[in-house]
């Protein structure tokens, strides 16, 4: 079968920019209301979407249809983001290191909720079906917290459509080496060592995963509220590290597949 000119992930991402642009643009000209959803929408599930096609077409392992991994990108982020909002609803309010920490620790927990259902199904059993559940959650996770954030932000600034523009944007792209990565990272490492083993085993590999991606979900969150400059470089070397652990394990995956 001939390759297409253009991949599947890059023409959504192409075409998704594209609306999203000519949406912002007619939010700006006409200051029509009706146009916000749209823009939001767009600006918040364009990135995600087009990291899990991306990686859907290149680890895919034949068990995981494209409906069962839109499930995990629906439901587990909804259900992610709702328990993250209950259990984070009676925390007390502040920027400690306690207070963060604990943050990171709830949400990088209710992320695995689906992803756990199916590791207890035993229907997918390989390292990169693990991959691939962990990045559809944490990315629609990452895409439903976007539009919270952008809501807040548009009423917040009296519908300052250039303020908006720049937390879609900000966030849209930041969040692969975020929550996809942290999630996508800690699932593989999951499925790997049952792979391994034969059976479910919680071991050193699987609970040191899980502390590699809290300590840098809770350093993330930490040096955000720094001074600009400072904030960027942190964040910058946090996303490398983060997004280094998940390509490493999407390369030994995808190897794995072609034995």
């Amino acid at each position: 079968m001939k390759k297409p000119l253009i991949q599947p992930w890059l023409q959504i991402f192409i075409v998704g920019a594209l609306l999203y642009a000519g949406a912002e643009q007619a939010l700006r000209i006409t200051n029509n209301p009706n146009f916000f959803p749209t823009v939001i929408l767009l600006g918040a599930f364009v990135v995600p979407i087009t990291f899990v096609t991306y990686f859907y077409e290149h680890v895919r392992h034949r068990e995981i249809s494209l409906p069962l991994l839109t499930s995990a990108f629906v439901v587990g982020g909804v259900l992610g983001l709702l328990a993250a909002g209950v259990l984070e609803y009676g925390a007390s309010i502040s920027l400690s290191i306690t207070h963060v920490l604990t943050v990171g620790i709830i949400e990088e927990s209710v992320k695995l909720i689906f992803p756990l259902v199916m590791f207890i199904a035993w229907h997918h059993q390989h390292e990169a079906d693990g991959l691939l559940f962990g990045l559809a959650v944490g990315m629609g996770f990452a895409a439903l917290e976007t539009m919270g954030y952008g809501l807040t932000t548009f009423v917040q600034s009296n519908g300052d459509i250039a303020m908006l523009q720049q937390v879609l944007i900000l966030r849209g792209f930041v969040s692969p080496a975020g929550h996809a990565a942290w999630t996508g990272f800690v699932c593989a490492v999951l499925w790997r060592e049952r792979e391994r083993k034969g059976h479910v085993a919680i071991n050193g590999a699987v609970i040191g995963a899980f502390a590699a991606v809290i300590i840098l979900h809770t350093l993330w969150d930490l040096i955000t509220d720094l001074p600009f400059i400072i904030a960027i470089i942190g964040n910058l070397i946090i996303a490398i590290i983060s997004l280094t652990l998940l390509f490493r394990r999407y390369r030994e995956s995808k190897k794995s597949l072609q034995v």
